[in-house]
């Protein structure tokens, strides 16, 4: 588990792994257990731990710190990297509140971040920010005289330069302050191995130069999101992995408790918080690193994900280890008292998500901006102008019979019926044909009995069945499902028996899409009931109007008809239209060349969205839970959208993108059911019927209709069994 929580992904580079795993090896020999447990125990917090020098001869404080300024000019990237780390040892001490304040001194214009900065990065000297309550100041002849109090100052009690929030004028400054000058009184802390302290002060003198310029208070609380979010990361990362482990090995009624559902979910759960936080985080700090416009809302986006997700995770760590969890010699404890703390110190959960809010009502917007290497130019040339002539064609038929003939609408697949697009090129494919306008056909299933028939079928099958599909002239279903296999596909009960000449099957499907308006059906079938379960089954092709095969559509809750039951009596299928080998159906439908395909959007765009979220609100006065529940979706949007560019440049470094992609889809499809869930509960009785002027009729169907994502396509119940067994490797059932 360990390595695989520093995989690449969203603006990781090489060189950030390998510094990871330099960070990580390099805690796991110097910050020993025994040093920790003595700080744990001992009566008060020392300055400097044991292994403080030896952290310092790392050269980690200086990372986020520009050249100039006598840093490393890595970045707040780098840095965040080297946290995440660093917080799986839980290790004492005043680093992380150093670096904060170094990262903060950073950005700032101001002569005495100059002054200060080397003792910190050195390590000779600490320092502490302080993201409480502001200080008062009056103007003096030389300077500000402040005074007031603010509590829980991270790594306060011990620093030796304070940074300090004051009112000056009408917005929040930050001052530089020696803690000398001040009143510091170290405060019990939940954190048992990082104290936090009181400081006070009444009328001290501040030099004017000692007010930091050019860093706005919304600008400071970024920068801490990002450093503290980094650690907070870490914590998760070393909760999820510990908890998995523990599942493994703990043995309870004769099985590991990781076969459990309940605890293999509740891990799963873990895993997908982790993968959602790391991306905010790293979102945030590279926005930060660029000077990006959108930098403020990302980081306080990652501050609504991170801060109450560490805590879950290290809450459900505790719960997974059960009683031991629960003792003081159990590591747990540790990792949730920190995850504690950082939340305190990052405000509460409704201030980071009415300011999330604020700003997207405003219309900040920070899109999921890809990244390409220099060679998508190249190939972007030279599909902008092969698409070029079939954009100005003007009849709708001949434009799809160009584009499905030009491998266009599944490039990812090999020639003539694709281009033989690795990721990049469909990434750029994707964007040229939207930007060209250019209205692609919808393929629904067929899409996946396109890449059954091409990787496993006849050259006769291809160009029969493959070539008009991809000119949008067949409709396709999928005979897969059974009324008792559900989610199973391997249970099925379909039997097919060898004919004259082909073979006939009978037995009922159910859910299938679309049956009633289908030209030809995917069809799996148990072929020889006497080998194990995934063996013994075939993979044909099956056309709708054969005699015996019979479509009834279910009426749903929405009062429509997608799903269909499908009954199949005596139905005939020739041996032409077996794709692949006799028996070896369940290979067919489970490589079906879907891994190559690059997924841009991890939503389900079919249902209730980001765009109808914001056409809802704009314009409309929501109330303080309304609007902080705006808040909330408007995060999780923006950590799905960074989940899905990471399944793509985890594809584009040839990397496997199976348990990311099934996050993606899992916290997909919640969310479109979160949204319309939002704007029928806001829009109160209005909601419930359909009123003229209100978007209540679509709002009830998509709440009605968005049921469905969490069961069809495999159930969340199956999804978290798979996210369990594969991200974390815990037992199967």
């Amino acid at each position: 588990m360990a390595r695989n929580s520093y995989e690449l992904g969203l603006g990781l580079s090489e060189e950030h792994a390998a510094l990871a795993d330099s960070v990580s090896a390099f805690a796991e020999r110097t910050i020993t257990t025994e040093q920790v447990r003595a700080a744990v125990e001992a009566k008060s917090e020392a300055k400097f731990p044991e292994f403080w020098q030896a952290l310092v001869g790392q050269d980690l404080l200086g990372l986020a710190v520009p050249e100039e300024k006598g840093g490393h000019g890595a970045g707040l990237l780098t840095l965040a990297v080297a946290l995440e780390a660093l917080g799986r040892t839980i290790s004492p001490g005043p680093f992380v509140p150093t670096a904060l304040a170094a990262a903060v001194l950073a950005a700032a214009d101001s002569k005495i971040g100059i002054e200060v900065l080397p003792g910190l990065i050195d390590g000779s000297r600490t320092a502490a920010v302080a993201l409480g309550t502001a200080f008062h100041v009056e103007h003096d002849s030389d300077g500000y005289r402040l005074s007031g109090g603010t509590d829980a100052v991270l790594g306060g009690e011990h620093a030796d330069v304070l940074l300090l929030p004051a009112l000056v004028g009408d917005e929040i400054r930050w001052l530089v302050v020696d803690s000398a000058d001040v009143t510091v009184t170290g405060q019990d802390s939940i954190d048992v191995l990082r104290g936090s302290a009181r400081v006070e002060a009444d009328g001290v003198l501040v030099a004017a130069e000692r007010v930091l310029d050019g860093l706005s208070g919304q600008r400071v609380r970024a920068i801490a999101a990002v450093v503290l979010g980094a650690e907070a990361v870490g914590i998760m990362s070393w909760c999820v992995s510990t908890a998995s482990e523990y599942a493994k090995t703990r043995v309870q009624f004769g099985r590991p408790i990781g076969q459990f559902q309940g605890v293999k979910h509740k891990c799963a759960h873990m895993g997908i918080a982790l993968e959602k936080a790391r991306a905010v985080v790293w979102d945030a700090a590279s926005a930060l690193d660029k000077g990006d416009d959108t930098a403020d809302f990302a980081a306080d986006v990652a501050a609504v994900i991170v801060a109450d997700s560490a805590v879950q995770v290290a809450q459900d760590c505790i719960q997974v280890h059960g009683g031991i969890g629960f003792t003081w010699e159990h590591d747990a404890h540790l990792y949730y008292r920190r995850a504690l703390a950082l939340r305190g110190v990052l405000g509460t959960r409704e201030e980071r998500a009415n300011r999330v809010a604020e700003q997207a009502l405003a219309g900040v917007t920070r899109a999921s901006v890809l990244e390409l290497p220099e060679e998508a130019e190249t190939i972007r040339a030279a599909v902008r102008a092969e698409l070029a002539p079939i954009a100005e064609i003007d009849d709708e038929d001949d434009q799809l019979i160009a584009l499905g003939d030009g491998g266009w609408v599944q490039p990812h697949l090999r020639g003539p019926y694709g281009r033989g697009a690795g990721p990049l090129e469909q990434i750029v494919i994707s964007q040229e044909i939207k930007a060209s306008g250019i209205a692609m056909p919808q393929l629904l299933m067929g899409g996946w009995a396109v890449s059954a028939v091409v990787g496993h079928g006849s050259e006769q099958q291809k160009q029969d069945l493959v070539v008009p599909t991809l000119r949008g002239d067949l409709v396709w279903c999928q005979l897969f499902s059974e009324p008792g296999a559900g989610s199973d596909l391997a249970a099925l009960s379909t039997k097919a028996e060898k004919v004259d000449g082909g073979w006939k099957i009978t037995g009922q499907k159910i859910w299938t899409t679309v049956a009633q308006f289908a030209d030809w059906a995917m069809l799996i079938a148990r072929t020889d009931p006497s080998k194990p379960k995934h063996e013994g089954i075939t993979y044909f092709v099956l056309d709708m109007s054969t005699p015996g095969v019979t479509v009834r559509p279910l009426r749903e809750m929405t009062g429509s008809a997608l799903f269909n039951e499908v009954f199949l009596d005596d139905v005939f299928i020739p041996d032409a239209n077996v794709i692949g080998e006799v028996n070896d159906g369940w290979h067919v439908a489970r490589t079906t060349l879907a891994g190559e395909r690059v997924a841009l959007s991890q939503k389900m765009e079919a249902y209730a969205s980001d765009s109808d979220l914001m056409a809802f609100v704009g314009g409309r006065e929501l109330g303080p839970v309304g609007k902080y529940r705006f808040g909330e979706l408007i995060a999780e949007s923006q950590a799905i959208d960074l989940i899905g560019s990471r399944v793509v440049l985890k594809q584009l470094s040839g990397a496997d993108v199976s348990t990311t992609s099934s996050v993606g889809k899992l916290l997909g499809m919640g969310l479109g059911q979160a949204i319309s869930e939002f704007v029928v509960a806001e829009l109160g009785a209005a909601g419930t019927v359909a009123v003229p002027g209100e978007p209540s009729d679509k709002a009830m169907e998509q709440l009605i209709a968005g049921r469905a994502t969490t069961i069809y396509g495999g159930t969340t119940e199956v999804q978290l069994n798979v996210i369990g067994e594969r991200m974390l490797g815990l037992p199967r059932d």
